[in-house]
């Protein structure tokens, strides 16, 4: 993990409700996505307390430390207490010990609550804090979701990246990033690009200049991020090159230790490259549902050698 996220980040994102902390409790990192479920804890056992992340109440946690006596809740409370807790957080809208409370505006610490459930609160709070911790790795190429699969667009610089994902816009699909995409791994098997602050919305285009693409088209042709699902390599077209022609070349290529479809398209003059990706994107899509045209050819050619051979 190369960042770090504040308290702060993380109310506005999930719209926690602050029981009690000022600003700089609010102010506090947080270093790993993480998250402690404290039960052990309430029953003094410390010997693996983890101190740096954020402390998870659920309804068995609340349970138990309300028949703790005062006293006993107040010290285990205490003792969770660190330099480098980020925040206690209350789900299902419970009502926080009033030795939680005490205990927490002691030590700076900002108690935090919810009204859903601690599951669904749990994977929230995860699928937020890994995906703004995770390190990010910069990409030349232009992301596109084209028909909800996202499409990075790469190729030799002045190949018409920037003027085909203009075209994509036009077309009703939506800009994440363009030239420059901040990418991050979700997990093994989903990478996620992300348009760099400076970049958010912009598009250069040769001849014209930077446009702003929501200022032109309107919200509905931007978004923030986008699973990177397939790449799409744009390279200029030489008569000397054999093509595939039948789909079945299944390339891949790795973007921050995940592994991406890759298909190359040639460019040269006449062919209409956004429609070729839009298209390239639907079959993609085909294929992941289990239908493949490429296989389906195969099987006709296949059935009409039999029926010729034994014809003759």
């Amino acid at each position: 993990m190369s960042e770090t996220v504040k308290v702060k980040a993380l109310v506005e994102k999930l719209s926690l409700e602050v029981v009690t902390g000022d600003e700089a409790s609010l102010d506090r990192v947080i270093v790993t996505g993480d998250i402690s479920r404290p039960g052990l804890e309430l029953t003094g056992y410390f010997n693996y307390y983890s101190h740096d992340r954020l402390q998870l109440f659920g309804n068995k946690e609340i349970t138990f430390a309300e028949r703790m006596i005062p006293e006993e809740r107040l010290m285990v409370l205490r003792r969770m207490c660190s330099e480098d807790t980020p925040a206690f957080i209350i789900s299902r809208g419970l009502t926080p010990p009033k030795e939680m409370i005490q205990a927490a505006s002691e030590h700076g610490i900002a108690v935090l609550r919810s009204p859903i459930g601690t599951s669904r609160l749990l994977g929230e709070i995860s699928s937020f804090l890994n995906g703004s911790l995770a390190p990010r790795t910069s990409v030349h190429g232009v992301l596109v979701d084209v028909y909800g699969l996202g499409v990075l667009i790469q190729g030799d610089s002045g190949i018409g990246k920037s003027e085909t994902a203009l075209e994509l816009v036009k077309r009703g699909h939506r800009l994440i990033a363009d030239d420059r995409v901040d990418v991050y791994q979700q997990d093994e098997l989903t990478l996620v690009g992300e348009p760099p602050s400076i970049l958010q919305h912009l598009i250069e285009i040769r001849g014209i200049g930077i446009i702003d693409v929501m200022d032109l088209f309107g919200a509905s042709a931007v978004r923030g991020y986008m699973p990177v699902q397939l790449v799409v390599y744009l390279e200029n077209w030489s008569k000397d090159k054999k093509y595939d022609r039948l789909g079945s070349d299944n390339t891949e290529v790795e973007i921050a230790e995940v592994k991406v479809p890759q298909i190359k398209i040639p460019v040269k003059t006449g062919r209409n490259v956004a429609i070729i990706i839009e298209v390239a994107a639907m079959n993609f899509r085909a294929k992941t549902m289990g239908y493949d045209a490429t296989k389906t050819f195969e099987n006709r050619l296949t059935a009409l050698i039999d029926e010729n051979s034994g014809q003759q």
